[in-house]
């Protein structure tokens, strides 16, 4: 073959191909939000709910006289398995974020993330501190601290490594989060082009790969070891939906996948009920659809319904756990003749409600004000020079 032509078979290789660079350069948000890409969140919210309603590895969760695992022993074992939800989110939030990052500036991916997360957790942290308090005034035990020390770690969103427990027992993903928008940020100095987050991809594999090896605490904190794959397979994901798939996307989709499926055993491990081939089918059915996604073959997925189950996601992924549980033991008390199903079903109704109202007043209230007044801030205006 002569070396033009060899040339040429490289760049179509390593590079999008020229409408694909086209089709990205006229849609900057890396075409829109995608319906399907909301299924996908809502499919894991519901995924975890049902983990931690229904398939907790307690027998006796919800009090002695209902033992889930003997009452309904098909519904708590497929449920055990609703811990994967998780590792969806991380795979989703790979494709999102990527997203979001491009064609912006670090401080504006800042912003953006500061105010989608902050207002809502906020809200969610002193809602359950507040029934925390009612509960201990009432003489009764409360479930989540409420002491200031506690409280005020815990608006950080990184009580963990502040030593504090969590008020909101599923914020200790949001560390996870965090740590994944420092890792982009530190790509966006850079800037942010194909090659680029490519090579990022991989390198950030081989180096959490490396951290593993060497048993190193500070590498697996900062290089997320356990959920890199996840991420990184996310962000192949979108470069396939904003440049269309290539053989380089496709390898380092199959190189994160490959690290996900193998560190996987770390998080089975601690998750007694299931097992490893199940959880590794499950988790790369995730994948599968949000191929799909990425590559437009879920494009009819266009209900509206579907945006706004996505909208409601987060808000009900913080509250159903620690708000919505309480409430089910409560309805469980109060009316034991209701039976543990439908009490269940009371605390989901309670947390999707409450997310709703979250929702409406904080994120589509609080979130924007917030942002506007952080870009503000981005570009303060001088003062006015004052005569003597």
């Amino acid at each position: 073959m002569p070396e033009s032509a060899l040339r040429e078979a490289a760049r179509t290789t390593l590079r999008p191909g020229r409408a694909a660079r086209a089709r990205a350069a006229q849609a900057p948000d890396g075409g829109g939000r995608l319906a399907a890409i909301d299924g996908l969140r809502l499919l894991a919210a519901v995924a975890v709910a049902a983990y931690h309603y229904l398939g907790t590895p307690t027998p006796r969760f919800w009090g002695e006289q209902h033992d889930l695992p003997q009452a309904a022993p098909l519904l708590h074992a497929l449920s055990g398995y609703g811990w994967l939800g998780v590792e969806a989110f991380f795979l989703i939030s790979g494709f999102v974020i990527c997203m979001s990052c491009w064609g912006r500036t670090p401080a504006q991916f800042a912003v953006s993330r500061i105010a989608r997360l902050f207002p809502l957790y906020w809200a969610v942290v002193l809602i359950v501190v507040a029934m925390g308090t009612v509960t201990v005034l009432a003489g009764q035990r409360s479930g989540a601290p409420t002491d200031l020390r506690t409280t005020l770690g815990n608006l950080t969103m990184i009580p963990g490594p502040l030593g504090v427990d969590l008020t909101a027992g599923v914020a200790w993903t949001l560390w996870v989060e965090a740590r994944f928008y420092l890792l982009m940020g530190a790509l966006l100095l850079t800037g942010l082009t194909y090659l680029r987050v490519v090579a990022f991809g991989f390198l950030w594999l081989v180096l959490a790969a490396v951290g593993r090896e060497l048993d190193s605490t500070v590498l697996d904190e900062l290089l997320l070891s356990q959920y890199a794959g996840l991420f990184v397979a996310g962000i192949a994901c979108h470069l396939m939906h904003r440049f269309g798939p290539n053989l380089l996307l496709w390898l380092l989709t199959g190189f994160a996948w490959c690290y996900t499926l193998t560190v996987l055993d770390d998080r089975v491990a601690t998750h007694p009920t299931s097992n490893w081939t199940v959880s590794a089918s499950v988790l790369t059915g995730f994948l599968v659809l949000l191929a799909l996604a990425a590559l437009s073959r879920l494009r009819h997925l266009s209900w509206r319904p579907l945006v706004y189950a996505g909208a409601l996601t987060y808000p009900f992924y913080l509250v159903h756990q620690s708000v919505g549980i309480p409430v089910s033991r409560g309805v469980l008390k109060v009316l034991p003749s209701l039976g543990l199903l439908p009490s269940v079903a009371a605390g989901l109704l309670f947390s999707l409600l409450l997310a709703a109202v979250l929702n409406r007043r904080v994120d589509r209230g609080l979130g924007p004000l917030l942002r506007r007044r952080l870009t503000e801030a981005l570009d303060p205006a001088p003062l006015p020079s004052r005569g003597r």
